[in-house]
């Protein structure tokens, strides 16, 4: 006869569940979240397995399938399915390649702006003061110089290249991660569990990092999640202009940059990129958008 489970055990059962569970029921019911979800994660997957999978190689030349349109099949019998460029390069592969360059700007320069955004904020909310006022000042300035110009100057004055393009958005993405943060530390530290914290003894170091920074991480979980699509976005346009990732390397911006010049007789050297970079920013908003409905202690409570 089997052995029936205790009934600690099964007073267990549902706490272990409970998280994967609430987490499942709330991307069910979220249509827009599952879509996130799936394009994150086939980009990703594209990403990690591109060379792989790719059909061919993404710098292979085929000077005799230049500018051929989607669905031509050259003498070998391979099919290009989304065409060619002005070398004969198969779009599919190339896109392919460059969602590796997309996912590596975006994922690590966020997390290092989000990292100095997080301890910038921290510090700033939590001294408050001249502290605080001097460092809001200072994001104030930053703040008043658009993203998009900023990265521009420093890229024409540093140089481009992939681990400076990395480094660039790193360092300037920070501003808003900054200013959320720092207003989110102003409200939980008039919490009465700070206060209660306080009162037990506890030195200010240990109250902001046990009790203050775990409470407001899951707001710059959900900026992350947004800023990775406005970082893809910036590597993209900076690549077009020339002051981001240069070539061989490939990247989407750089695959609109070689078709705009033949926009009207190769058209698919420029949607097909345009489309992938939508399709990428558009999941990854759609993901940031399902992730802060999921971490709001308000909507988990429902779900």
């Amino acid at each position: 006869m089997d052995a029936q489970p205790s009934t600690g055990q099964i007073a267990d059962m549902p706490a272990r569940r409970s998280a994967p569970a609430r987490l499942v029921a709330i991307l069910l019911k979220s249509p827009v979240g599952m879509a996130g979800s799936l394009i994150v994660f086939a980009i990703v997957l594209l990403a990690f397995f591109g060379p792989v999978i790719s059909p061919q190689d993404p710098h292979g030349r085929n000077l005799r399938a230049r500018f051929e349109p989607p669905g031509y099949v050259d003498e070998q019998g391979f099919t290009y399915s989304l065409g060619s460029d002005q070398l004969g390069r198969d779009i599919l592969s190339r896109i392919i390649a460059g969602s590796r360059v997309s996912v590596l700007v975006g994922v690590v320069s966020v997390l290092i702006s989000g990292t100095i955004g997080v301890i910038y904020g921290l510090i700033s909310g939590f001294v408050g003061g001249i502290v605080d006022s001097v460092l809001m000042r200072i994001v104030d300035g930053l703040l008043a110089i658009p993203f998009i110009i900023l990265v521009i100057a420093i890229s024409g004055v540093v140089g481009a290249g992939l681990s400076t393009l990395i480094l660039i958005l790193g360092f300037t993405g920070w501003i808003t991660y900054a200013r959320v943060i720092r207003g989110e530390v102003l409200k939980v530290r008039e919490m009465e569990y700070v206060i209660a914290a306080y009162a037990l003894g506890q030195n200010r170091l240990k109250v902001m990092l046990q009790h203050i920074l775990p409470n407001v991480v899951s707001s710059a979980i959900v900026l992350a999640a947004v800023q990775v699509g406005v970082t893809i976005l910036a590597e993209s346009s900076l690549s077009f202009l020339g002051l981001g990732v240069k070539p061989p390397t490939v990247t989407w911006g750089l695959m609109l940059a070689d078709g705009k010049q033949y926009i009207n007789s190769a058209w698919w050297m420029t949607a097909y990129p345009g489309i992938a970079i939508t399709i990428t920013v558009l999941g990854v908003v759609f993901l940031g958008d399902w992730l802060r409905d999921f971490l709001d202690p308000n909507i988990r409570g429902r779900a």
